[in-house]
């Protein structure tokens, strides 16, 4: 009688394909060491490099446009946009070093970048603005300017806002969108300003001698400009009264000081006179 010899149960498979597929794997880590490391090394050491050498060149421009005397309402805008596509160059250039595909870095900027339209639509408004003011100069930095219901002095023209100062001290960051699109008065871009005057005299005063008196007392004011030739003359006739309106010309910046300066010694000429001012 034949006898059957007992197969032993074969050893499972599971481990053995287990430890190949962590063959493989460090096989291709290993593999991309080899053939992508030193470019990604080298990649990044130029990204570093790079960085260094764009600060180093934007401090050299930055003196030499101090030394060129570049209009300061244009310094900030060009150094932000140099340093800006200095950057964009060197972040490309470390990308293709490092072998990373453009078609998909491609993508994802692109669509990064209308996800970024959507929401930034407002600030690129702003953006837009900025390059207009810039290019345009409506007002510089140093000008007196009325907007949006401020006045004071422009300290700062940025890319996305502009600072003006009050006369008060106060700081007010408008958008630069707003000032392209409204109405802005530059009070100081002639260089000289008109200052409006006017006074009210009984009829029993003598207009001539009112007249006399006024003219002897803004020649004793140091603000007040012999050119333009100021107006002195009866704009207002009542029947008990007469009023007299004085235009003179003073510097806009510190239009206010000589406001205050020559108003004082006006009233100060008129009361020493005699004369009475109003229409009792």
């Amino acid at each position: 009688m034949a006898t059957t010899t007992p197969v032993s149960p074969a050893a499972p498979a599971s481990n053995k394909d287990h430890s190949i597929n962590i063959d493989k794997i460090y096989d291709n880590i290993y593999e991309w060491i080899i053939t992508n490391g030193p470019r990604f090394l080298i990649g990044v050491a130029i990204l570093f490099i790079g960085l260094w050498v764009i600060k180093v060149f934007a401090n050299w421009s930055h003196n030499r446009m101090q030394h060129r005397n570049v209009d300061p309402t244009l310094k900030p805008f060009l150094m932000s946009m140099l340093t800006a596509a200095l950057r964009i160059i060197l972040i490309l250039v470390v990308v293709d070093i490092m072998g990373i595909h453009m078609t998909l870095f491609t993508a994802l900027v692109g669509a990064f970048g209308v996800a970024a339209g959507l929401a930034l639509s407002g600030t690129l408004q702003n953006f837009a603005s900025g390059i207009l003011i810039l290019l345009l100069k409506p007002f510089v930095v140093g000008d007196n300017i009325i907007a949006q219901g401020m006045e004071g002095a422009v300290t700062a023209i940025q890319i996305f806002y502009t600072t003006v100062k009050t006369y008060d001290n106060r700081s007010v960051i408008l958008p630069n969108s707003l000032l392209s699109n409204n109405m802005i008065v530059n009070i100081s871009r002639e260089g000289d300003r008109r200052l409006d005057i006017v006074y009210k005299f009984s009829n029993s005063v003598d207009v001539q001698q009112a007249k006399k008196v006024i003219n002897e007392a803004i020649d004793k004011c140091e603000n007040a400009l012999d050119k333009p030739d100021r107006r002195i003359g009866v704009s207002v006739l009542d029947s008990d009264s007469y009023t007299i309106s004085i235009n003179v010309w003073v510097h806009a910046h510190g239009f206010e000081d000589s406001r205050l300066a020559i108003q004082e010694t006006l009233l100060q000429s008129i009361k020493d006179s005699g004369l009475k001012i109003g229409g009792v």
